[in-house]
């Protein structure tokens, strides 16, 4: 089929589909949602069988859906109307919850429901139940809806059901001197990643993201108790909370650390350090040992990997390299595995040019101390979505590999035409021969983990459930443990050797940086325009032609 995907933004949930659909065979092309007017441009030049809108915030016009089927994906089961399913479940703490794929009609989200899928939810973010269960979901119905499309099936009349409009503000609104941990971390998942929480901190209004429970602080409820590697602890009335991120207004109007934000207001606050011991798993970084192997967790806010973060994480990992075990496992975080530099973080420094400088810096020296490793055998286990530096540095491994359902993007083009580092000029070409570079580096759309087996990118492919891929993890490394492990250590020490005598791994590391401070610091200011607007969320003004094949091909004739 030509299916069109109409998205809002070129999401996580937009990707996964649009990686789906043409593993599958359909012509995929990609329009996002700028005018009425070029929508229904966008149908009269590709002329799709059928329109796919995976994330979409404004009804699909009526001259398009008259013309051709149009299908929403609806994050909610089927009679759930209205723009915040996914808040409301977390909110109502729902013991199941669902997708819907539907067509659609001149009413919203009251067209005929094609399919659908449930799933039980989790104690979770709402960004991560949507990156997870909801996509999951998502896939499996919207083959089902295309497949009776194709046949000419009208689907059923939408259920009796309810309209709920966006979760006001003082529904969510947190009574510190009121609300236990449990109330508090419900009421910030329901709004993680959009809109957040509406708070007061130290007398500035800013909206709460990235929360997690403590375990062992406590405090005056409402009071400040702690901070920690950019995070800020709250006490409830029975325990506490970490804030990871804050966003207010101004110049600044995007999430950053809590630390960062609030600056001078937490001159007197405690400075505690949750990573200088990554077995208490009150951090974003945890470590734990079965038999044999070590399993090292880094479940950083959105993939995202700052200076500080991946100094901690290289402390991690050395800490772990010195353990009595023979794998290392590395197993990334729930949503994601990494997808690189902080950008956030980058966007909000007083230098953008210099913290770019020092985050891929401190990220290769993540990577060059795994690629160096000789007392262990290592594994990259992606279990969550990767990018960029993210999806090389998970190249320094021994062995790679990854959920079924994962995307994965290898790639920097998209970031203003980085260049990039993390030694990919050394680990790529090890791996998909130096005819394979192009096909990766220049390839800017998402990919499977299929497909990037096929490259060479990495070794297995696990199953899709996240629970059944982190199994299946164990299980191959405890088998690595045990196959000729000593043959196989030998063998990694004298490649590593071999390699560095041909040329030191300082010499690809200086030769990438050499071009990344040109993106940096050079005259072509087309990476920090693209971090700009990132991260600011800029409005769209046009659908890339990587995207929107329709009008690279109408731009060609």
């Amino acid at each position: 089929m030509r299916i069109l995907l109409l998205c809002h933004a070129f999401n996580s949930l937009s990707q996964r589909v649009h990686a789906e659909l043409r593993a599958a065979g359909h012509e995929v092309s990609v329009e996002l949602d700028i005018s009425d007017e070029v929508t229904a441009e966008a149908v009269e030049v590709f002329e799709p069988d059928v329109v796919v809108a995976p994330f979409l915030k404004r009804k699909i016009p009526e001259a398009v859906f008259a013309a051709v089927p149009c299908l929403i994906v609806h994050p909610g089961p089927p009679g759930d109307r209205g723009p915040a399913a996914l808040d409301w479940a977390v909110l109502d703490e729902a013991a199941e919850w669902g997708v819907s794929i539907i067509r659609a009609t001149e009413e919203l989200d009251g067209g005929p429901v094609l399919a659908s899928r449930m799933f039980p939810m989790r104690p979770a973010r709402k960004s991560s139940l949507y990156r997870i269960e909801v996509t999951e979901a998502a896939v499996a119905a919207l083959f089902e809806a295309l497949g009776k499309i194709e046949r000419g099936e009208p689907g059923d009349p939408p259920p009796p059901g309810r309209w709920r409009d966006p979760v006001p503000a003082t529904v969510r609104g947190i009574n510190w001197t009121r609300d236990d941990t449990a109330t508090v971390m419900r009421k910030i998942r329901s709004a993680d990643g959009f809109p957040g929480v509406v708070d007061d901190i130290a007398g500035r209004e800013v909206r709460l993201f990235n929360a997690w429970p403590d375990p062992e602080l406590a405090g005056e409820p409402g009071a400040l108790l702690a901070r920690c590697h950019g995070a800020i602890c709250r006490a409830t009335i029975d325990g506490a909370v970490w804030i990871g991120h804050l966003k207010e207004g101004g110049e600044r109007p995007f999430k950053r650390r809590a630390t960062t934000v609030l600056g001078e207001a937490l001159a007197d606050l405690p400075e505690l350090n949750l990573n200088s011991d990554p077995e208490t798993g009150r951090g974003p970084i945890r470590y734990r040992e079965i038999g044999a192997v070590g399993i090292l967790e880094f479940d950083f806010y959105n993939g995202a990997m700052s200076t500080a973060d991946c100094q901690a994480l290289l402390a991690a990992y050395r800490q772990a390299t010195e353990r009595p075990t023979r794998v290392i496992v590395l197993a990334g975080g729930s949503d994601f595995w990494s997808n690189g530099m902080d950008l956030n973080t980058i966007e909000a420094a007083a230098s953008p040019p210099d913290e770019s400088w020092d985050n891929i810096r401190a990220i290769d020296e993540v990577a060059e101390a795994i690629i160096r490793t000789t007392s262990h055998l290592t594994v990259s286990a992606i279990g969550g979505n990767a990018a960029a530096g993210g999806v090389f540095l998970a190249l320094a491994a021994d062995e790679i590999w990854a959920r079924s359902g994962v995307v994965l993007n290898p790639h920097y083009k998209n970031m203003g035409n980085l260049y990039g580092s993390e030694y990919w000029t050394y680990l790529l070409p090890k791996r998909v021969g130096e005819d394979g570079i192009k096909a990766v580096m220049g390839h800017r759309l998402p990919m499977l983990a299929a497909e990037a087996k096929e490259l060479g990118l990495i070794d297995r492919v696990g199953p899709g459930d996240r629970a059944a891929f982190d199994q299946f993890a164990l299980a191959q490394a405890a088998q690595l443990a045990e196959d000729d492990f000593e043959a196989r250590l030998t063998a990694k020490a004298e490649r590593r050797a071999q390699d560095e005598a041909e040329r030191p791994l300082h010499a690809y590391r200086d030769a990438e940086l050499e071009r990344m401070r040109m993106n940096f610091y050079g005259f072509d200011p087309s990476y920090h325009v693209a971090r700009f607007r990132l991260v600011r969320r800029s409005p769209h003004a046009w659908t890339p032609l990587y995207l929107a094949h329709h009008r690279a091909r109408v731009g060609s004739k």
